[in-house]
């Protein structure tokens, strides 16, 4: 499986958009802050919202659809399924 993420911070201020084949190590990755970035810089670690996908063709298609997003947007993505904008981090440690 393909997963397209957004992270956001512990005040979802800031948002990140990305996509990986291992939801689980690359939350951890995140989490830990081991890799410089972005994601570091900014403390970019809440897991609010993810897409499961088959192919990786259509999985970073879809990041980039999402990265091109405004962020009202990309905020009511979040809120269709995650209205609370809870951490679904906590499924995959």
């Amino acid at each position: 499986m393909y997963y397209v993420y957004i992270l956001t911070n512990t005040t979802n201020a800031t948002m990140y958009v990305g996509v990986t084949d291992d939801l689980h190590r690359r939350l951890r990755e995140h989490k830990s802050e081991r890799i410089d970035g972005f994601t570091k810089d900014y403390h970019v670690h809440k897991l609010v919202y993810y897409e499961e996908y088959s192919e990786i063709n259509i999985a970073i298609a879809r990041e980039k659809q999402l990265k091109r997003w405004v962020r009202s947007k990309k905020n009511w993505l979040v809120e269709t399924k995650n209205p609370n904008w809870d951490d679904w981090g906590e499924r995959f440690y």
